[in-house]
């Protein structure tokens, strides 16, 4: 089941205001508890984790910036030059 645009735009906001917090507490959380390891391994952690909340979300967020498809184009209306 495909979602619309605006359902992707409205998830998109769900995630990141809400989901986000959520992963950031949680893997600092879980970081915090392994014994310190050093800036490099530490910062490797933290990019990867980074890039790792978003993998699962790539269909969502994927075209969410340009204009929506779904709409159609009115007669001309647009912003002039």
């Amino acid at each position: 089941m495909a979602l619309s645009y605006a359902a992707r735009r409205r998830w998109a906001l769900v995630i990141l205001l809400v989901g986000l917090p959520i992963y950031v507490v949680a893997a600092v959380t879980l970081v915090g508890l392994i014994e310190r390891p050093s800036v490099l391994v530490e910062l490797a952690i933290y990019v990867g984790l980074g890039f790792a909340w978003a993998l699962p979300f790539r269909f969502i967020f994927r075209g969410i910036g340009q204009a929506d498809p779904d709409a159609k184009k009115a007669d001309g209306s647009g912003p002039s030059a």
